[in-house]
Formats: C-alpha cells, structure tokens, sequence
C-alpha cells in the first residue's frame, strides 16, 4: 500500500511541478505524470545505485552535492525515455529533481510512509 501512496505523491507533485511551477518541465497529462511516477521509481531502484557508485569519490570530494547531478540525470533520463514529458535542459531537470525531492519527503511525512 506503501508502494502505491509513494507513487501518487510523487506523480501529483511531477504534474504540480511541471504545471505549474517550473515552466521547463511539462507533462501531457496526469497520466504521464503517473507513467513518470513508475519510470522514476524504476530507474531510481536499477540506474542510480550503479551510479552513485561509480562516482563516490567525486561524491566525497563535492561534500554529497554530486547526487544532486545523479538526481537530475535521473530525470533526463526519464525524459528520454518517455514521450508524455518534456524537460528543456540539465538546469532544469537539477531545479525540478530537488523540487520533487522536498515536496515527496514533505508529503510522504504527512501521510506516514517512508520515501
């Protein structure tokens, strides 16, 4: 149950993100925000752990700001594998990553699940 209340924050703060409040990142619909949703939680369960692997020294060096970057190619990637979202650049894809991010922790610590 868990699984599926993450996935609604996180598709209704893409869309509200996307709608807006960022005028770089767009959606179709609700419904692409959803398929993003499940894509993202895909790519952030297979993708990122490799990634976040590979680059711990420049992670250490940066003081833990590089998984910002991580995050943000997390979207484009998204992106480009999708067709119902549309994200204009990295900067972008970086202001919509830590955007998400907050209002997901926000939203999950009100309706009591652990993102």
């Amino acid at each position: 149950m868990n699984l599926l209340i993450n996935l609604l924050i996180t598709a209704v703060a893409a869309f509200v993100l996307g709608e807006y409040v960022l005028e770089g990142v767009s959606f179709t619909g609700f419904e692409s925000a959803l398929i993003f949703a499940v894509i993202f939680g895909i790519v952030n369960a297979i993708v990122k752990p490799i990634l976040t692997t590979l680059t711990i020294p420049i992670t250490i060096i940066t003081l833990g700001l590089f998984s910002l970057v991580i995050n943000a190619l997390m979207v484009l990637l998204v992106d480009y594998l999708m067709d119902g979202m549309d994200v204009v650049n990295f900067w972008w894809a970086l202001g919509f990553s830590i955007l998400l991010s907050i209002i997901t922790s926000v939203l999950g610590g009100i309706f009591g699940t652990k993102s």
